[in-house]
């Protein structure tokens, strides 16, 4: 019997994709096998140049350490930049997302000879949609990632996952609302996941939208508490946060991809939105939802950046009522239209802005925090037994240990480090 070993790396939806992939090899008969697999799968992200880097470095460990194990790249990283990835040493195949489906096949052939062979196509004529629910992943393990939506129309002028992704593609309701109702036996939470998850339902032909999808699986399925991962400001409408407001079954978490707060700097990334729609669609979340979770992702240092625009990013992130920032630094990919423009804004400032924001980001989680004190909030008890997450995606540490993967209501005594602490009402045991 082959055996094999895969290692994930990147977002949710490549987390998704690694567990389909191990679904797949194991119904063709291949093995789990942590230690000196027959094959070492690399499950690539490609978003930055320090994510190619990490794969780099892994090929180089996994081939120093397993030397009999025969490395397969395959992932985002892969379908940008196969022949680079062949070149490595160690690397037996290179398979792109395109051919992701077909890797049970190709390891299976035993007339393959695994010699640096690579299998790219067009993955803008993908159509299959690759998936399983993600149910062992660190934190998640109590809060399982489905992923229900692929690929991406949108033409970001920095963004490579367009071209390794490809075209925008929604899994079929059936499908989901199955997956929904397995998961629903062994866990209260499940997270909806997808490159652009806003976009699911939007295919030729098809009548329904987000918010559809999310009364279908409220109605047929037992799940406890349904979680939103990141969706696209313009994609949150009226009926989305209307639904997730009213529906205790929905957690209170808004995660809108922002970028910029600068009207020039977000029509240089070609984003579909402009600052003042972007803090509508902000302003209606927290009027609707007083207490929920409101994220975003922020890029600093994108080509050409003035120290004016930077400043307007700045201005608008401080009086928006966000609870937390996901903050990176510009990364050139090769291929985009960002990439080719003489005005890169140079690393070390990109890096002093980065810490600005971080710590913006850093102060107002810790008010939002703060502001909980004395509040009774739903939460979901996590694998280790002294923690919860909140509906509001905030951790908090138990007064005493939970039963994991239970709804528990959880009265918030004070803040931690980074979270908060639950009022101890009873004994210690």
């Amino acid at each position: 019997m082959r055996t094999f070993a895969i290692q994930n790396f990147g977002c949710r939806a490549s987390q998704a994709d690694g567990a389909a992939l191990e679904s797949l090899l194991s119904n063709r008969g291949f093995a789990p096998e942590p230690h000196q697999p027959d094959f070492f799968i690399l499950n690539t992200c490609t978003v930055t140049a320090a994510a190619d880097e990490e794969v780099r470095q892994t090929v180089r460990k996994v081939h120093r350490e397993n030397p009999n194990s025969r490395i397969v790249v395959t992932g985002c990283y892969a379908q940008r930049a196969p022949e680079e990835i062949a070149a490595l040493s160690g690397v037996s195949l290179v398979i792109g997302n395109s051919h992701k489906t077909q890797i049970a096949d190709l390891l299976a052939d035993p007339s393959a000879e695994f010699h640096g062979e690579v299998h790219v196509g067009d993955i803008f004529s993908q159509q299959e949609f690759l998936a399983s629910p993600v149910e062992e992943a660190g934190i998640d393990r109590s809060r399982p990632n489905l992923k229900i939506q692929d690929g991406c129309n949108n033409r970001c002028s920095f963004c490579i996952i367009p071209f390794v992704r490809g075209r925008s593609r929604s899994a079929p309701v059936r499908q989901i609302v199955e997956q929904m109702r397995d998961l629903s036996t062994r866990y209260k939470e499940v997270v909806l996941t997808g490159i652009n998850l806003g976009r699911w339902g939007r295919e030729p032909g098809s009548s329904m939208r987000l918010a559809d999808l999310l009364r279908l699986l409220l109605a047929e399925t037992d799940i406890g508490r349904l979680r939103l991962s990141s969706v696209e400001p313009m994609d949150f409408s009226d009926d989305l946060l209307r639904l997730m407001a009213d529906s205790p079954r929905i957690a209170k978490h808004v995660h809108a991809p922002l970028q910029s707060g600068s009207d020039t700097v977000l029509r240089r990334m070609h984003r579909k939105y402009r600052p003042r729609h972007y803090e509508d669609r902000i302003w209606k979340a927290r009027e609707w939802m007083p207490e929920a979770a409101i994220g975003a992702d922020v890029m600093v240092g994108f080509p050409g950046e003035t120290e004016e625009e930077f400043q307007q990013t700045r201005a608008f992130i401080e009086r928006l009522p966000f609870t937390y920032l996901h903050m990176f630094p510009y990364s050139e990919r090769p291929g985009t239209p960002a990439a080719d423009r003489k005005d890169q804004v140079p690393p070390a400032v990109r890096r002093a802005r980065g810490r600005i924001l971080k710590e913006l980001g850093i102060a107002k989680n810790a008010a939002f925090r703060r502001s909980m004190a004395g509040r009774t909030l739903p939460a979901v008890t996590l694998q280790d037994p002294t923690f919860a997450m909140t509906t509001n995606y905030l951790k908090v540490e138990l007064a005493k240990p939970r039963e994991p993967r239970k709804l528990i209501d959880v009265v918030i005594g004070g803040v931690s480090g980074t979270g908060l602490r639950e009022l101890a009402t009873f004994p210690l045991l």
